[in-house]
């Protein structure tokens, strides 16, 4: 069978663009493990949030979300986070889980506190917001405007 030295050339290029894209998204995404210490909270509801979902602090990544879990005694969501060493949250941290956007990602906010006592490792967050779905403030606001109607 013949070759055709166009259909080469073209393979090749096609070969060559794959290994540079491969290598362009490899540099880009952050997949490392974050070297720091554990962290848990436990929420009512997680609303899709995922292992490896980043923890962050006004918008920078801190941590990541290492273990997601159901506590068979509470039912409650318990989540492991693991931050960055140089990162030492005060024991009045509230955690609170997010969306990247409106169809985004969720992850977790953490917002410090004024304390000066720090959470050791393996401590808890006391201090949880659960998600609140799309669903949850639409109905909490006709909610709202019902109650102001009726009072009327």
């Amino acid at each position: 069978m013949k070759k055709n030295p166009v259909e080469a050339i073209l393979g090749l290029l096609v070969l060559i663009f794959a290994i540079l894209f491969l290598f362009f998204a490899s540099s880009r995404v952050d997949v490392q493990k974050i070297a720091g210490y554990p962290v848990f909270a436990s929420f009512q509801k997680v609303g899709g949030l995922e292992m490896g979902a980043d923890v962050r602090i006004n918008g920078i990544k801190v941590g990541s979300v290492t273990k997601i879990e159901l506590n068979p005694e509470t039912f409650m969501a318990l989540v492991e986070m693991n931050i960055k060493n140089d990162v030492k949250l005060p024991v009045d941290t509230i955690a609170v889980v997010a969306d990247s956007g409106l169809m985004g990602d969720k992850y977790i906010r953490l917002e410090p506190g004024k304390e000066t006592e720090k959470i050791s490792k393996n401590g808890y967050i006391q201090k949880i917001k659960d998600y609140q779905s799309l669903e949850d403030s639409i109905s909490e606001f006709i909610f709202l405007s019902t109650k102001d109607d009726k009072e009327k």
